[in-house]
Parts: structure tokens; sequence; C-alpha cells
């Protein structure tokens, strides 16, 4: 089974999955553009958490990509695994808290394992680079 692939599937789903939120979200607020810049409000914690996977998973889904090109060390399979798991906990911690406008601890674990992680692929494809 190659891990790699499978986090960039599970990322992909969650773009489109994110995509069709909003839109079941637009049509129940019968708000057809636009963001409500409430942040308690259900579709702008949708837009919003969407708008941030899409800003992080395709970058991630091309580094997980190229290093599942070649052997990979176990810290970077781990990496993989884990900035998956990150981008999913990020996107609980949008949409679940009652409101956006305090930082909660999901949110944060979410994000910092999303820049931790994702600096660590990095690093591993700069030294599959360097060979």
């Amino acid at each position: 089974m190659n891990i790699a692939l499978m986090c960039i599937g599970l990322l992909g789903a969650l773009c489109i999955g994110m995509g069709i939120a909003v839109t079941v979200n637009r049509i129940k607020q019968k708000q057809g553009f636009g963001c409500p810049t409430d942040p308690k409000d259900t579709l702008h914690k949708y837009i919003r958490a969407h708008a941030n996977t899409i800003e992080f998973a395709p970058v991630l889904m091309v580094l997980m990509y190229i290093l599942s090109q070649s052997q990979m060390a176990g810290w970077v399979l781990w990496s993989i695994i884990l900035v998956t798991l990150c981008r999913f906990i990020l996107v609980a911690g949008l949409i679940f808290p009652r409101t956006m406008s305090r930082p909660n601890p999901i949110r944060q674990i979410g994000a910092g394992g999303t820049y931790i992680f994702g600096l660590a692929l990095c690093v591993a494809v700069l030294q599959l680079a360097a060979g």
C-alpha cells in the first residue's frame, strides 16, 4: 500500500468535500456569492475552512507525490501521515467551535502540525534533490 498516495487522495477528498459543504451551506442560507463576515456564521466557517484547505493541500500533495517516487525514510512517511491528519484537525477546528473569533486548541494543533510536518516534507524534498 502506498501511504503517500492514500494521503494525497484524502487531501483531494477534503478539498472536494469542503467545496460541497460550502455549496450546501450557500443553498441553505440562500447566499449565492460572497462571504458573511460574522465569525459565528456557519457559511463563513465553511468558506474559511475550504479556502485554507485549498491554500495548503495542493502544495502538500505535490510534495507527497515527489517523495512517493523514491525510497522514504520513516520520518518522512510519518510526516506525510501526520500532516494529512493535521489538515483534517484544522478543518474541524474551524468548523465545530461556536465562533472563529477566538483561537482554540483544535485549530492550533491543526495549524501548528501543518507548519511543522509541511516544512519537514520540504526538507525531505530538498534532501532528495541534493542526492
